[in-house]
């Protein structure tokens, strides 16, 4: 007599334990969702798996593999393209919420790390023992380190520091058919070969799995200091931006904020901004204490000569009040309009002042509300277009203008992305960034991980 075939599910309960999958409507419906602002193709997963160690990692791809199960891996949700959305009715989100994990190696200054760690609770820990751990993206008090590298996460502090791909030293995942990979050392000098780790980060979850990463720390800044600086046109911005990165001190931090988001954040939640203000830079040094006075002083001397009124935060509360302004843009748009496309595009700075007026043309052509703020030192910019969400007429002009930005930032040789990712809603302009040949070849990667093309489907390529 012949026995009955268990279904998928039943063998991923096998498996992992009955405990780690979830099949009920409430949860399932829940994790089809991420951050993404703006509606997306979605659907609603056949369960949510919940693996605890590398090992029910290993089992569940061995079984998606042997079934043809698509397999959307999910961190804290808080992606803005669309890359946590399941896409396909038969497909498992993978949450790595139970994988949180970390051991920190003081002697080598590097940390592991499984992918559910939060990362303010890897950065206040590291911090507590003398060490930094400098990506900061704005979701960082809820966003995971797995999460962080399948999107290559940046952030303020990542114009000096760099972005979360400059800190993953290796990494252990699970590739096609449950194979296992561990990449790169626990050292700083490794050429050996083609630089598989730097390939996963930022892939977002399209070749595998991650199920540890060893990171790189440094030593914490012993202080800071942090000016605002208040201009009353927009060229003038891209003068001084220029002016500060070629002088010689290499903020960690310069932040650009236009009318409308200090106006925004201002009624939000009001933290003394300039409401009459174009625009305005927040700028932060880091170092000891006798180099940060001399820098946040120098920093002064160039704003008063091109002409720009700035203040130099008195006490840390003051400066923390600043930086929670910024912060707090993300929600205090939400306040505008119902609906809001936010891009993360990218210029060389060089060409910041003709381009901050041209994205003002862009939205006065289609008559929308655009909101521009973000890490303007090097030169990622987060461009919003508010819309009301009611107006189908008014969505498809935001629309259009997206594919404007985009033009724009391509034409002056910059990305359509420098930290959101590309995920579904940007995925029909990468071919315009890499060209048909560039494309062909991510796809090509995309085929030797994962030939079944079960990883993430949908996200990023084309395959």
């Amino acid at each position: 007599m012949l026995g009955i075939r268990k279904s998928p599910i039943d063998k991923l309960r096998t498996a992992v334990g009955g405990d780690k999958v979830d099949t009920s409507i409430t949860q399932r419906k829940l994790y089809s969702y991420d951050a993404t602002p703006i509606p997306v193709e979605r659907a609603i997963p056949s369960a949510v798996v919940f693996p605890e160690n590398h090992g029910d990692v290993v089992k569940i791809v061995e079984i998606c593999y042997e079934e043809n199960i698509p397999i959307f891996p999910r961190g804290a949700g808080s992606g803005l393209t669309g890359g946590a959305v399941p896409t396909v009715e038969r497909g498992i989100v993978v949450s790595f919420e139970r994988m949180t994990a970390f051991e920190i190696d003081t002697d080598n200054a590097t940390v592991k790390a499984q992918p559910g760690v939060i990362t303010a609770q890897l950065q206040e820990a590291v911090e507590k023992v003398g060490l930094f751990y400098p990506p900061d993206p704005s979701s960082y008090k809820y966003s995971t380190i797995g999460g962080n590298i399948a999107e290559n996460a940046g952030g303020p502090r990542c114009l000096k520091y760099g972005v979360t791909r400059e800190y993953v030293l290796g990494l252990r995942a699970v590739i096609g058919k449950g194979k296992i990979i561990e990449t790169g050392n626990p050292v700083l000098k490794d050429v050996a070969g083609y630089d598989i780790t730097k390939l996963f980060v930022g892939s977002e979850g399209t070749l595998g799995l991650i199920t540890e990463a060893t990171l790189k720390l440094i030593p914490k800044p012993p202080a800071t200091a942090t000016a605002l600086a208040v201009f009353e046109d927009l060229e003038t911005v891209g003068r001084a931006v220029t002016r500060i990165m070629t002088s010689g001190i290499f903020p960690s931090a310069l932040e650009f904020m236009d009318r409308d988001a200090i106006r925004a954040v201002e009624d939000f939640k009001p933290a003394g901004l300039p409401k009459g203000a174009e625009a305005l830079l927040l700028i932060e040094v880091d170092g000891t204490q006798s180099a940060v006075r001399e820098q946040i002083e120098e920093v002064g001397r160039i704003l008063e000569e091109i002409g720009v009124k700035y203040e130099v935060a008195d006490d840390p509360s003051r400066a923390q009040k600043l930086w929670s302004a910024r912060k707090n843009l993300g929600p205090a748009l939400g306040n505008l309009r119902s609906g809001k496309i936010n891009e993360d595009i990218v210029f060389p700075r060089t060409y910041l002042s003709e381009a901050l007026p041209r994205l003002r043309e862009i939205a006065g052509k289609y008559h929308l509300l655009m909101v521009v703020f973000g890490h303007i030192g090097d030169g990622n910019l987060h461009v919003n277009l508010l819309y009301d969400k009611s107006s189908r007429e008014e969505e498809e002009r935001a629309e259009r203008a997206v594919d404007e930005v985009f033009e724009l930032a391509l034409g002056y040789h910059g990305s359509i992305t420098g930290e959101h990712g590309v995920g579904l809603t940007k995925r029909k302009f990468l071919k315009w960034q890499t060209g048909d040949e560039g494309y062909e070849i991510l796809k090509g990667i995309k085929r030797l991980f994962d030939p079944k093309n079960l990883f993430n489907p949908g996200k990023v390529i084309d395959v």
